[in-house]
């Protein structure tokens, strides 16, 4: 809601002032409002004393003296005075408010060295993304045809010699191909079989996106021998090892980087624009395949990165979910060939209705992406909004032929649903591809010189 037509409102003549400091250092904020400022919370939605996030959309200077904010609450805009003091407030800051009473209270300011640190760190591993599915397919390329030797000084590269896998990088290969979800052992109804849901928990688990979070409750890398980005570590720390090279050597190199992750490189999920090949018969260098991991290392710390950068938007901007988390989870086909799955999962929490049903808590509603492309049904795109109990799902097929097969399996899956005690909403398949919007960086986050 803009306040006064979405015109900079006028001096209130009944401003509720909070008065004094919070224990951030930032001033407590008055509502300046035509309504009251009961109701403007009210529209809110805001209890008392919860809190929430807000941006900062404009900072202004009134002609008669004070400062004022306008901030975008919820989806709102509403027009605050922070008093004479002027607030440590900049156009596009994220901070978090809080209703006391009749009141807004800024508790806290995001840290700006971290949310730019973020931005930052996102923005300088963009152009440096190995696409995992050839990646992988190179990793498992190599298992059989070795790698090819550092040259030495003054050597030509047709008498470099090809050595095998080193024995601890061949060793956590085979643990995360035995780990990895395979078309083989994926038949329909397996989803509904004991223990189909922790297989598929521990396939999101080792996916890589929580590397960092098993090492700091752990410690050890040995209690996470299949995780996805723990296993491309050990590769790496193994090649070194045969190269006698240190770590710091690896850090110096200029990771190798897929063409087809550079357009849009904030859009998730992206499949890729065919399917790769278990890749070339000619053995890459162990050059080469270091810098491949230092790309394929990038990429997945990319997708973390991303999923941070949006849930720290989350109820600064309309209709953003209050948390995000992408992820791409490696497959085999029939063939024995890798494959990604890119999955993108929302959190979208409603506000609990205290007034009509003071009893009734409030219900999250999930909404799930998966984005794959197979080599025969060519890309499949579903969407799943859950919110207990009712779920609805679009599929989304390019091919003419999956579409009509996908109809054909619709009633299947309605019923399978159901089974597992669902309403069903909604269910139909569509030709194409779903839209989805491409993450914006601020430019005030992001140091382009460093």
């Amino acid at each position: 809601m803009k306040l006064n037509g979405g015109q900079t409102p006028a001096p209130p003549t009944n401003k509720l002032s909070g008065g004094g400091q919070t224990n951030t250092g930032l001033p407590s904020v008055g509502i300046d409002r035509t309504q009251s400022a009961q109701q403007q919370l009210a529209q809110l939605k805001l209890g008392n004393r919860e809190s929430t996030l807000a941006k900062v959309a404009e900072v202004l200077q009134r002609k008669g003296g004070g400062n004022e904010l306008i901030l975008e609450v919820k989806g709102r805009s509403l027009a605050v005075a922070t008093g004479d003091e002027s607030p440590d407030l900049k156009t596009g800051d994220l901070i978090k408010v809080m209703r006391a009473g009749n009141e807004l209270r800024l508790i806290g300011k995001l840290a700006t060295s971290q949310e730019a640190g973020i931005a930052q760190a996102l923005a300088q591993r963009l152009p440096w993304q190995q696409n995992l599915q050839s990646g992988l397919a190179q990793l498992l390329s190599s298992m059989n045809s070795g790698l090819k030797a550092t040259l030495q000084p003054g050597q030509l590269p047709s008498n470099s010699a090809t050595q095998p896998l080193p024995a601890a990088a061949r060793q956590a290969l085979e643990g995360l191909l035995a780990s990895m979800a395979n078309a083989n052992t994926l038949q329909p109804g397996a989803g509904k079989a004991e223990g189909g849901a922790d297989q598929v928990k521990q396939w999101l688990a080792e996916s890589g996106g929580f590397a960092e979070s098993r090492l700091l409750q752990t410690g050890t890398q040995q209690t996470a021998p299949t995780d996805f980005k723990l296993v491309l570590a050990r590769i790496i720390t193994a090649l070194l090892a045969k190269q006698g090279q240190t770590p710091d050597a690896f850090n110096r190199l200029t990771p190798l980087a897929s063409p087809d992750l550079m357009h849009a490189p904030l859009q998730f999920p992206k499949l890729a624009t065919a399917n790769t090949s278990l890749g070339n018969s000619e053995p890459a260098s162990v050059a080469q395949t270091l810098r491949m991991l230092a790309g394929m290392l990038n990429r997945i710390t990319v997708n973390q990165l991303h999923s941070q950068t949006l849930t720290a938007r989350a109820g600064a901007e309309p209709g953003a979910p209050a948390s995000t988390l992408l992820l791409e989870i490696p497959w085999l086909t029939p063939q024995q060939e890798p494959r990604t799955a890119q999955l993108r999962m929302e959190q979208y929490k409603q506000e609990k209705n205290t007034k009509n049903h003071p009893e009734r808590a409030a219900v999250s509603e999930w909404r799930l992406n998966l984005a794959m492309d197979l080599d025969h049904a060519g890309p499949l795109h579903f969407e799943v909004a859950y919110r207990h109990p009712s779920v609805s799902a679009h599929i989304w097929a390019t091919k003419q032929s999956t579409l009509r097969q996908v109809n054909e399996e619709l009633p299947l899956l309605r019923q399978s649903l159901a089974d597992l005690g669902l309403e069903v909403a909604d269910l139909e398949c569509r030709r194409g591809s779903p839209q989805h919007a491409e993450t914006r960086l601020e430019h005030r986050l992001v140091d382009t010189k460093a």
